[in-house]
């Protein structure tokens, strides 16, 4: 399987968002799409698979 090219990933990434925030009760927030970002994670459960580019 591989990924979508750019223009048709972030127009799915837009639709997804637009999707949730109209039909869920979830908060919805949203970055720069393709950017990098740091993340922190609470670890709740019993395993953690780490992913390293």
């Amino acid at each position: 399987m591989e990924s979508a090219p750019p223009e048709k990933a972030e127009m799915m990434y837009n639709d997804l968002i637009n999707y949730l925030k109209e039909n869920s009760n979830l908060k919805v927030e949203e970055g720069v799409f393709g950017a990098m970002m740091e993340v922190s994670l609470v670890n709740d459960g019993p395993v953690t698979i780490i992913l390293d580019r």
